[in-house]
């Protein structure tokens, strides 16, 4: 990865700075810059793009946007800690970084943001399936990203790329795949990451498609996915009976068994019942 000239080794910054990984943050840093730099290259042609990044921590990853040619990065850090840290990068890339201090869940930041926008982060564990959630769910489609790029544990990331008939299958799944395409990119190691945590990382990459893969009613379909996932050991014709009172006849007529269960059911079939349920 090109350096960045002038800044030392992310070590010697966590040293300087003493930015010991807190777990109630949600922290796990990555040091290693060739490794920051391919999850970077992992997004795409970054030179035409504004990044947001959510989580900087000491800034591997963002030294990495920066010299994989991002335009300008917006990186949103809840620690105060790391701050003096991502000042240096800002001040190694004139123009180029804006930093702001707060809570990714509570802050607007679209005002900083120039389009096109790509989101490319190494989430807090904590918070990462609940920022997913929101960016996959906005008002209005398409959303003020064209892409992201995010770390997740293992687990979460396979339950974002499952297939129905899996055991990873279920509503982040629908939510994802529904107006996005979705797949993992990188699989990361604990001993990636210091501290190492106790379980597997991966990078998934999403791509904002310009419409949903199928039409329905946002709202409806969100309602029918939790109330089917729920109890998705149940039958769908139980699981569902709050939806209308002649919910066997409105799966029956969209090609869904009654007797199926939630995991069962591809995007398209849940879709179709959102428009059967939400024109009546």
């Amino acid at each position: 990865m090109p350096a960045i000239d002038g800044l030392p080794p992310l070590r010697e910054v966590i040293r300087a700075h003493d930015l010991v990984a807190r777990k109630q943050l949600g922290q796990n840093f990555i040091l290693d810059l060739n490794l920051t730099a391919r999850i970077a290259r992992s997004a795409g042609d970054l030179a035409a793009c504004d990044v947001l990044e959510v989580g900087p921590g000491p800034g591997g990853l963002t030294r990495g946007l920066l010299a994989e040619g991002a335009r300008h990065v917006v990186a949103v850090e809840k620690d105060p800690r790391c701050l003096p840290a991502l000042a240096e990068i800002a001040a190694a890339c004139p123009g180029r970084l804006t930093v702001l201090q707060g809570d990714a869940l509570a802050l607007d930041v679209t005002a900083h943001l120039t389009a096109p926008v790509r989101i490319i982060a190494n989430l807090p564990y904590n918070v990462g399936t609940e920022l997913l959630i929101r960016w996959l769910t906005p008002d209005v489609w398409p959303p003020f990203w064209t892409s992201l790029t995010l770390m997740f544990q293992r687990e979460v990331a396979e339950r974002i790329v499952a297939k129905p008939r899996t055991g990873h299958y279920g509503r982040l799944a629908l939510l994802a795949q529904w107006r996005c395409d979705a797949q993992i990119v990188l699989t990361l190691p604990p001993e990636a990451f210091t501290p190492a945590p106790k379980v597997h990382s991966a990078v998934v990459h999403l791509t904002a498609l310009a419409e949903p893969r199928y039409p329905a009613d946002a709202g409806t379909l969100m309602r029918i996915t939790a109330m089917a996932f729920n109890q998705r050991r149940k039958m769908l014709r139980s699981s569902l009976k709050g939806l209308a009172p002649d919910i066997e006849a409105r799966l029956l007529s969209v090609g869904i068994a009654p007797t199926a269960r939630a995991e069962e059911i591809g995007l398209e079939s849940f879709c179709a019942l959102a428009r059967n349920i939400a024109g009546n």
